[in-house]
Order: structure tokens, then C-alpha cells, then sequence
């Protein structure tokens, strides 16, 4: 099994079919980490749809990210339901943010946050604008979450840290 990608690494690459909200709409498409280069972006790997600590986790970020933004820096949420069930969660939530399908828990197993008998666990990266992971947490028991103070300290961090080649 992989292990979690170290600070000052490539981040692993991939392709996910993800969705975002947009008005009454939603925009389904192909998210790949190699288009997300030059800018920084934060993933955070949840473990469920619409139950009670990602529900919260993924609200704040939602609620954040204006905060996000004014650092230039997206936030992606990957989980491994399938894009009917984060559009039903996203419309329910009003989350502006994308939500990423990861079935089968490819990318998760090769960012090493996968458990056996847990599944995926509540994990957040946070990677400069060359993809190099910068910050990391990847929780235990995942009962609790890296609040948006926490990741925009480290987005703003990011501006004092020369980015590493790609």
C-alpha cells in the first residue's frame, strides 16, 4: 500500500469525473490534478455524502471559500460516491465546490489514505502551484476536520515558499 505523499513531493497525479453547482444547474467534467498546475489547490478526501462530520467539514470549506479564492487557490473534494449522490448532497448543502467520484478508491489508495475496515480516511493536502504537496493531515479516526483557518494559513504560507519544479 502506498503511503501519503511526504511535504516537498509530487503529488500523485489523476483524472476524476467530478461536478460543481452552478445556479440551477450542474457542470459535470473530467477534473485532472495536471490542469490544477499554476495555481494552489487544496484536496480534501471525505469519507461519505451527506453524513454528519463531512457534512460539516465540506459546508465550512464551502462557507470559506471567498477566503480560498483571495489566495488563489481552488478546493476540491473527493469522496468515493458516485456524481448522482454529490449533486444530491451538493443541491441539499448549496456547496459550490467540486465534488470528485472517486469509485473504487483508486486515487485515494495511491495517496495512501485508504484503511482496511475504514475505507478512506479524512484526509487534506494542501499543493503549491507545481503540485508539490506543501501540507498534509490525514486524520485517524476521522471524527474530526481541518477547519479553514488551518488550510488558509497554509495556502498563505505558500506565498513565502518557493515552489518546487514539476
Amino acid at each position: 500500500m502506498a503511503k501519503p505523499p511526504e511535504p516537498g513531493t509530487p503529488a500523485p497525479d489523476f483524472a476524476l469525473p467530478g461536478l460543481r453547482l452552478t445556479g440551477d444547474g450542474a457542470e459535470r467534467r473530467e477534473y485532472r490534478l495536471a490542469d490544477a498546475k499554476g495555481s494552489p489547490l487544496v484536496l480534501a478526501f471525505y469519507p461519505g455524502d451527506d453524513t454528519l462530520v463531512c457534512t460539516r467539514q465540506l459546508c465550512s470549506y464551502n462557507t470559506d471559500l471567498d477566503r480560498f479564492a483571495g489566495l488563489g487557490a481552488a478546493v476540491w473534494c473527493i469522496s468515493g460516491q458516485d456524481l448522482d449522490s454529490h449533486e444530491r448532497f451538493a443541491r441539499k448543502r448549496g456547496l459550490g465546490l467540486p465534488l470528485l467520484s472517486d469509485a473504487g478508491e483508486a486515487v485515494a489508495r495511491s495517496y495512501g489514505i485508504t484503511a482496511p475496515g475504514i475505507g478512506l480516511r479524512r484526509s487534506v493536502f494542501v499543493l503549491d502551484a507545481a503540485g508539490t504537496v506543501r501540507w498534509r493531515h490525514v486524520a485517524l479516526a476521522g471524527l474530526t476536520f481541518q477547519r479553514p483557518d488551518t488550510l488558509v494559513r497554509e495556502l498563505a504560507a505558500l506565498a513565502d515558499t518557493p515552489a518546487a519544479p514539476r
